[in-house]
This record gives C-alpha cells, sequence and structure tokens, in this order.
C-alpha cells in the first residue's frame, strides 16, 4: 500500500466529523469579511488540534495557523476560502442555510473542512520536516480577501516556499482530480458607465439627449471588441448585465449606467479591452451628444499555475486516485479565482476535486447546490500528502 493510500484511508475514519464540521458550516453562512463565527470556529479548532501558532484576524477576518515539524527551514502554504454568497437557499434538508439571502452555494464549507481535516491530521502525525501554513481566506467572492491578507502581510509574515489551492468541480466524478499547468481560470475584472445626457420630456425628444439611447449604441459596440481587437486564438468575455436608467414613463432621464465583466487569460489582453472599451464609451457618447465616465477594476488576475508545481501536484492525486481518475489537461475555466493573487506571489497549483452530480451537484452560484460530502476525505488527504511530500523528512 503506498503513502497516500494509507492517509485516505486514515483520514477517512475523520469523515463523520469532517461532515459535521461542513455542514455546521453550511448552516451558518456568512459574507465576505464577515465571517466572524467560521473564523472563531476554525482557530478554536487549530488549537484544540495541538497548533503552534494560530493568528487570527489576518486580512481582517482570516485565520492563518502555522504547524511545525523538526527543524527545516522548508515551508509550504495551504490555503482554503471561508465565505458564503448572498443568494437564498432553495434546499430543504435539515443543513439549509438559517440566515436569509446567505448561502455556500460555491463549496467554500467544504473547502474549509477539508481543509480542517487536513490539519488534524497533520497535528497529530506530524510526519514532515518543516512549517506548514494553514491559510484560512476570507471574502473570495469578489470582495478582496486575498489581496487583504497579501496586503496584511502574509507572506512575510508566513513564507511559503510553495502554495495549493483546492475547489471543487460539479459533474466531475467524485474520487476524481483535474490539474492544469499554464493558465488555468480568467482574470476577471468588473466595470460601470456613467452617461450623462440631458433630460427631457418624454414626448419632446428632439429637446433632449436621450442616455438610454447612447448607453444601447455603447452596449452594441462594445461586442466588437473581442470579435474585431482581438487575434481569434484569444479567449475573453465581456459582457453587459446591467442597465440602468429612468424612473418615470413620461421622462427621458438625465443619466444612465451600464455595468458589466471582462474575463481574459492575460494582463496584456485584459488592459487592451479595458483601453477599448474606454475609447468606445466615450467616443460613442460624444458622437451623440454625450459624456461618458468609465470605472474598469481588476477584481481576479488570471489564475496561473506554476508548472513544475502542477506536475508535483498531478503526482499526488495519482497517488490517491491512480492516472486514469487524474485529468491532466481539462478546459479552461472562464471563472475567475483571487487565489490567482497568491499565486502573482508564491509559485504553487490550484487544482480541482470532483463534486459528483448528485442532486446538490448542480452548478456553482444555484440556489440548489451542495457539496458532496463524499469527497471530504479525498480533499484533505491531498493537502496532508502535499505536505508529507514537499517537507519530506531527509
Amino acid at each position: 500500500m503506498n503513502a497516500s493510500i494509507a492517509v485516505h484511508e486514515r483520514i477517512a475514519a475523520l469523515h463523520a466529523e469532517m461532515t459535521e464540521w461542513r455542514r455546521d458550516l453550511h448552516a451558518h453562512p456568512e459574507l465576505g469579511f464577515e465571517e466572524t463565527r467560521t473564523a472563531e470556529l476554525v482557530a478554536t479548532r487549530l488549537e484544540a488540534f495541538g497548533f503552534d501558532e494560530v493568528h487570527r484576524g489576518v486580512g481582517r477576518t482570516g485565520v492563518v495557523g502555522v504547524l511545525r515539524s523538526g527543524r527545516s527551514p522548508r515551508s509550504v502554504g495551504l490555503r482554503a476560502d471561508m465565505d458564503a454568497l448572498p443568494i437564498e437557499e432553495a434546499n430543504t434538508f435539515a443543513h439549509r442555510s438559517r440566515h436569509p439571502r446567505r448561502m455556500h452555494a460555491c463549496g467554500h464549507d467544504g473547502h474549509t473542512a477539508m481543509l480542517l481535516g487536513a490539519a488534524r491530521h497533520l497535528a497529530q502525525t506530524r510526519e514532515f520536516d518543516g512549517t506548514a501554513h494553514f491559510l484560512f481566506q476570507p471574502a473570495e467572492e469578489g470582495r478582496g480577501g486575498a489581496k487583504a491578507m497579501i496586503a496584511d502581510r502574509l507572506f512575510e509574515r508566513f513564507p511559503c516556499d510553495s502554495i495549493f489551492g483546492m475547489h471543487n468541480r460539479p459533474r466531475l466524478p467524485v474520487g476524481s482530480f483535474a490539474v492544469r499547468s499554464g493558465p488555468m481560470m480568467a482574470g476577471g475584472a468588473f466595470f460601470d458607465i456613467d452617461i450623462t445626457g440631458v433630460g427631457s420630456h418624454g414626448a419632446r425628444p428632439e429637446a433632449g439627449v436621450d442616455p438610454v439611447m447612447v448607453a444601447v449604441q455603447i452596449a452594441s459596440t462594445l461586442q466588437t471588441i473581442v470579435s474585431r481587437n482581438l487575434p481569434p486564438v484569444e479567449t475573453a468575455v465581456l459582457s453587459i448585465t446591467q442597465i440602468h436608467a429612468g424612473d418615470a414613463y413620461n421622462v427621458i432621464p438625465q443619466t444612465a449606467r451600464l455595468s458589466g465583466t471582462v474575463r481574459a487569460f492575460s494582463g496584456a489582453v485584459m488592459q487592451l479591452i479595458a483601453d477599448r472599451l474606454r475609447d468606445i464609451a466615450q467616443g460613442v457618447a460624444r458622437a451623440m451628444g454625450a459624456s461618458a465616465s468609465v470605472d474598469f477594476r481588476l477584481e481576479f488576475a488570471a489564475l496561473v499555475n506554476d508548472a513544475s508545481e502542477a506536475e508535483f501536484a498531478a503526482a499526488v492525486c495519482t497517488e490517491l486516485v491512480g492516472a486514469d481518475r487524474v485529468e491532466r489537461n481539462p478546459p479552461l475555466i472562464m471563472g475567475s479565482e483571487d487565489f490567482s493573487f497568491m499565486l502573482e506571489r508564491v509559485p504553487g497549483c490550484f487544482i480541482n476535486i470532483g463534486n459528483g452530480d448528485t442532486p446538490g451537484g448542480c452548478e456553482l452560484h444555484n440556489p440548489g447546490y451542495d457539496f458532496n460530502d463524499e469527497a471530504l476525505p479525498l480533499g484533505a488527504a491531498f493537502f496532508v500528502r502535499v505536505v508529507e511530500r514537499k517537507l519530506g523528512a531527509g
């Protein structure tokens, strides 16, 4: 029996307890930078496990646990996200959300429980030589949790030679992993375009400058950026997701706002889109007698896995489940993940673990979603074996 399988079997003894942790977290979801109960639960458990150090309030509501063994200066970081989403849960099971308009619809409850399971196992065994940093991150869902932890001197206080994270993937079978070298997830930006025209009576449009028509023309023209300004081999998405204007049937409003998102796999492409978006919005508005101001905000960098660390992660996954259950070149993911900012500072790898196709295994951010508890021991075993192999004694 290889070491990875042995670890998986030992952690399986914690399955019921990990499931209890996960379902408790699911029942008490907290939004980004509001994870006070979750953070305290994590910190208290790490202390009970016997961690050498437990740091609260890292990046506002983040928690970092430090576990040492031996004398080696080597170190590795393991990260899980803790926040929930502002979604009304549709599930009716016993552990459904107890808080209106808050729900763990992305599986961060499962990610936290898996890392806690690994923490407990490693605190008991300490079969490694070096330092393992357990990073429980707040506010991943577009609120800047990774940036907040980094700004709080995360890697100066807790140096990591490499770093690893994991996200569940619905419809990937439980017991499977997906690992991709290089770009894996798109960078993400949000934008707002505020258009100022001249308000007038709805019956006399010639007396004003209609910002609604300006908004429509800008929205249409923005769709030419991807189709006409990018090389066909580049992958990018620009979506207008909101249009706001006016309050009455018989009033042409003074202002309108367009909002949306951009996704791309390189900083250069993201910058090109940002520049063209600004030029088009201001140019179209000017041509129609209005003005436009643009707020373009990069929320997520593109997530790029280090090639050697991706090979290492794939090797760990293969030891756990066999090569036939490790997808080595999965499709690019247009969604974004702020672990990307940590990977800009430290080489590492972000992987997917299968969440299956059970009734709760629907698309992420869906009100019917639920993390599959059958994946908990395998995810914890991955984190354990990363530490044991990266920080192997001798």
